[in-house]
């Protein structure tokens, strides 16, 4: 995404050239929840990579953190619409310049207001190349944001506050999709104390969501509870949560079954063929923004050039996707056709050059033989598939790699991480050796979310370093479109070219699988797979 964000840790997120969002309104969440709402609800997590700051969390066990904590201009509801949250209006007339108006009485959990300066100066701290921010690559639309130097979108004009409540951004073209993406995390608003510390700030972040950190206990617990200064719709219902860390899916799913813990946000490999038995109402398969790929390094010789082409659309042709999707995941998994996700708007099954997704291994040894032929890696080659071993992503990548052995005639093996923080490092520090798992939770609602932010030059989440100019220049057509129905079909043309390079190696789309204990009541999980905790309550 999940670039969320987002890889994900654990796994088995149309506007006219005038676009107003009108104010949520309605009701408050003043006492932030009921003082005698009970226990903390739990939810199985994994233990965040980085400090707990917006621009710097684009991974799954902090990204759930992160959004319970801070509240943007807009927030996403359980279908994705966009909702006004503290803005009271985004308005623009060309696409072009924005003019955002926020409602008044917004604070942090330190009682300090939220105003235009809150927003501004965040996003131009996220973009300051010497931040070095996880999320730098979001803030690139706007004026006088550069990879080239460590530049100020304050300073350079991109965004001028006028008033407390009151900024306008200046973007470098038209973006008709740039409103959707305030609800994302490279958007969330900071304190002035942040800017005193941010490292401190990092380990006890102050927010202005529905909730406020209450303790962080690495590798153990991150306990969050209602936040008094919230003023959103939201409203708590709870007394708060209590992110559980865990290094593997059993094991939490072990704990939901005996009532040790209350939520699960998927359900492990092992259980797929029982867990709605197990479970039954409780248990939770429905489409999600998520999306599993094997991802190319451009720094791995031996895929790169064209013979490294071939090699890569033959071990595409070469997984059996329907195979491991009936088997591994008791269909819970749909065999994927693009780089995007079907419950986005806009999505296609039918983009050209996605024949290289369909199981094809005589088209597959054929292509291997052809790259031996050209630039030969040898008979003693081993193809290594990285991924973290505290989820289990084993039970997919050991099929996956039967069918290669068995199609290419080659070694396959899972390059095991212990921990998902020690395959994050690993693949920021460009140390894979092979090539490596890939999950993105979307982070906003929009086809250019599972594009840009991955396979962008210089995006955050481009852990391959794929560049090609004509991507980038697909992409930002797309994004120029006056109408979010033009920009999807410039979106799918760009989706033609990663095809023609495969950076990626797109496998299958998600179901969220999973689940909550008869210990909770009013769970629901939202479109982008998390579960929507501010309405959940212990049960009678």
């Amino acid at each position: 995404m999940t670039p969320r964000k987002r890889l994900m840790g654990v796994g088995a997120a149309a506007l006219a050239a005038s676009l107003v969002l009108s104010a949520c309104g309605g009701g408050t969440g003043d006492d932030g929840g009921s003082s005698d709402a009970g226990a903390p609800i739990t939810v199985g997590n994994t233990e965040p990579q980085n400090p707990l700051i917006p621009a710097m969390t684009n991974e799954t066990g902090g990204g759930i953190i992160v959004t319970n904590l801070f509240a943007g201009l807009v927030y996403y509801d359980e279908n994705g619409a966009v909702q006004n949250e503290v803005a009271e209006s985004i308005e623009s007339d060309d696409n072009v310049t924005w003019d955002i108006t926020l409602q008044d009485g917004w604070k942090f959990s330190d009682g300090t207001p939220v105003t235009a300066e809150s927003f501004a100066k965040a996003w131009d701290w996220g973009a300051q190349l010497d931040n070095a921010t996880n999320l730098s690559y979001f803030y690139e639309p706007i004026e006088g944001f550069s990879y080239d130097e460590n530049t100020s979108i304050i300073d350079e004009g991109g965004i001028e506050v006028v008033s407390d409540t009151e900024f306008t951004v200046h973007l470098k073209q038209a973006e008709s999709d740039f409103p959707i993406r305030l609800g994302y995390a490279a958007f969330f608003p900071l304190p002035e104390v942040f800017f005193d510390d941010p490292d401190a700030f990092g380990e006890s972040p102050v927010g202005n969501g529905m909730y406020k950190l209450s303790e962080w206990d690495h590798d153990t617990v991150v306990s969050v509870v209602p936040n008094e200064e919230y003023i959103g719709k939201r409203e708590v219902q709870n007394s708060g949560v209590d992110f559980v860390i865990y290094t593997d899916e059993d094991s939490q799913y072990n704990d939901l079954l005996a009532g040790n813990l209350d939520i699960i946000k998927n359900v492990p490999a092992s259980a797929f063929a029982t867990f709605e038995d197990d479970l039954g109402d409780r248990a939770v398969n429905q489409p999600a923004a998520v999306t599993q790929v094997i991802n190319v390094p451009e720094y791995v010789e031996d895929f790169q050039g064209e013979a490294g082409l071939m090699r890569r659309k033959a071990i595409s042709m070469a997984i059996d996707r329907d195979g491991i999707t009936e088997t591994v995941y008791n269909g819970a998994r749909t065999p994927a056709k693009d780089f995007t996700n079907p419950v986005i708007n806009g999505w296609s099954d039918s983009i050209p050059g996605n024949e290289v997704l369909e199981y094809n291994p005589d088209e597959a040894k054929k292509l291997w033989d052809e790259a031996e032929d050209m630039d030969p890696v040898g008979d003693d080659f081993t193809l290594y598939i990285a991924s973290n071993a505290d989820s289990d992503h084993q039970s997919w990548i050991d099929p996956a790699c039967n069918t290669i052995r068995q199609a290419l005639g080659i070694e396959c093996e899972f390059d095991a991480y212990p921990t998902f923080a020690e395959f994050l490092d690993d693949r920021d520090s460009r140390k894979i050796k092979g090539l490596f798992r890939g999950g993105w939770q979307a982070d906003y609602p929009a086809l250019s979310n599972f594009l840009g932010p991955i396979y962008g030059t210089g995006a955050g989440s481009n852990d391959m370093d794929y560049s090609s100019k004509a991507f980038d220049e697909k992409l930002k057509e797309g994004n120029a479109a006056p109408t979010i129905d033009e920009a999807n079909v410039l979106y799918q043309q760009a989706q033609e070219i990663l095809f023609q390079d495969m950076p990626g190696i797109p496998l299958w789309y998600y179901n969220t699988t999973a689940g909550y204990a008869d210990t909770v009541e009013n769970v629901s999980f939202g479109w982008d797979s998390d579960p929507i905790l501010y309405p959940v309550t212990k049960a009678e």
